[in-house]
């Protein structure tokens, strides 16, 4: 017996912003019946990831998530361009070997990576 990884769920201040971000971000829809409370971004065809659930909460996100997604492209500089024209902060990038990526924060503070592959 196994479990199988669905989906993620992010803390929000308004879910459906927080979902049309991630939506733009992964090139995927907000499902329908998505309001400021509760939003889905649904997973696409096999292997474009999990699906992602946005959830109002009434406070802030105010310390450094435990969790972070981690995404990966080929062009990195032009994502990176992507991601800051659709709202992202840049919070530090990494130099590490033959390794690089980029820390973001997105529109609601939450950090994700960007790695060069």
């Amino acid at each position: 017996m196994s479990s199988t990884f669905f989906g993620a769920s992010f803390d929000a201040t308004d879910a459906v912003r927080a979902a049309q971000f991630w939506a733009a971000v992964l090139d995927r829809t907000v499902a329908d019946g998505a309001d400021e409370h509760d939003a889905v971004v649904e997973a696409g065809d096999p292997g474009s990831g999990p699906r992602l659930a946005f959830h109002k909460v009434p406070e802030a996100k105010s310390v450094k998530n435990r969790f972070h997604p981690d995404l990966i492209t080929r062009n990195y500089e032009g994502e990176s361009e992507r991601l800051l024209a659709l709202g992202a902060t840049k919070l530090h990038e990494v130099v590490r070997g033959g390794a690089r990526w980029t820390t973001f924060a997105d529109i609601e503070g939450n950090e994700f990576d960007l790695i060069s592959g």
